[in-house]
């Protein structure tokens, strides 16, 4: 059914949804189905003379008419949540600055809960991730945090408030399973990206070592859809035990897991295989306090500049509106046809 839709020069943002056309026709069965049980139960206690003596209705012609009309107006709703775009009709934008797509992945494993950046690891992180949005503004930022799996809490969106309101709500619980998956972490944000030309970067800021989620895979994934990753790499790589403060009692205790203390190990290796791959950059804070401010202005900024100044970029025209209104006119036509009827005789 896809290649069905696949018409010259129109691409679909939400192809899936095309499958809620069986719904359609599931409805559209129904409510014929209800039509010809309605006139069955007519016909067992009255004749066809005495029904078109005594019932106004709508002859079978105009009722399939009617039919037809309604799922018409519904597949066009369809098409119209599918987001049908013209390429050939967009626009082509010529950028004079840097302009590009910006997603941070954010750790928040419970290791990041560690104290040896004040006044934790997840708090100094989000108030850098602030500043740092500061600094990108004109772009396009987005947000996906990860532990034992990923969650995009942001998508790509110019608007800063909004970005910073799903920034604040970050913590330990945003991801219900515990973890560090960084390979699924990327993959998630590059499915965050459009596609075609334009500057595209990850900034990935992690303080574990990746639990069999393939990386060096989702690295390749990345370069291959035209995105960079940034690395930021939190902590130690020869490890270190993670001391998490009571909020209660002011009580600094170790992680402990079956009895043992946890122990934070960053993967720096891996990180900076990622960043070769993708043409990015690694950058190893350790365990000193993580400035995103330097690390914009030294890393993310050439690598923007270089990507973005004077792109090209072809921003589709819209025309869902077409579709939508065929289900108007469709849906009114429905009501005009529905609105005459056999007057008895």
């Amino acid at each position: 059914m896809n290649d069905f839709f696949a018409w010259p020069d129109w691409d679909w943002v939400h192809p899936g949804r095309v499958h809620w056309l069986w719904a359609v026709l599931a409805l559209v069965a129904a409510l014929a189905a209800l039509e010809w049980r309605g006139r069955d139960a007519l016909g067992r206690f009255l004749s066809p003379v005495m029904q078109r003596r005594l019932v106004t209705r709508p002859s079978v012609g105009r009722t399939v008419a009617r039919l037809v009309l309604v799922t018409v107006a519904l597949f066009a709703c369809v098409l119209a949540l599918m987001r049908p775009r013209s390429v050939a009709g967009g626009e082509t934008v010529i950028s004079s600055r840097v302009a590009a797509d910006v997603v941070v992945v954010l750790d928040v494993s419970k290791s990041m809960l560690a104290e040896d950046v004040a006044p934790n690891r997840l708090v100094r992180a989000r108030a850098e991730i602030a500043g740092m949005v500061k600094q990108l503004d004109g772009q396009r930022v987005g947000l996906v945090v990860f532990a034992g799996r990923a969650v995009t809490l942001c998508p790509l969106t110019p608007d800063q408030a909004f970005f910073n309101l799903a920034l604040r709500g970050v913590d330990t619980r945003s991801v219900s399973r515990g973890g560090t998956r960084i390979g699924d972490a990327v993959r998630t944000a590059v499915k965050a990206f459009p596609t075609g030309p334009g500057a595209k970067l990850i900034v990935l800021i992690t303080d574990g070592e990746d639990h069999e989620s393939d990386p060096l895979e989702a690295a390749r994934q990345a370069k291959a859809a035209g995105v960079r990753v940034v690395a930021v790499g939190l902590g130690s790589e020869q490890g270190s035990p993670i001391v998490i403060t009571d909020p209660k009692t002011g009580a600094r205790t170790d992680m402990l897991h079956d009895d043992q203390p946890v122990i934070s190990r960053l993967d720096g290796e891996t990180l900076r295989k990622m960043a070769l791959e993708t043409d990015g950059a690694y950058v190893p804070a350790g365990t000193s306090a993580l400035d995103l401010e330097s690390i914009v202005r030294e890393h993310i900024t050439p690598i923007l500049r270089a990507e973005a100044d004077q792109a090209l970029r072809v921003v589709p025209a819209e025309e869902y509106a077409w579709m939508v209104a065929l289900a108007l006119i469709a849906l009114l036509a429905a009501l005009g046809v529905g609105a005459y009827a056999e007057r008895p005789s």
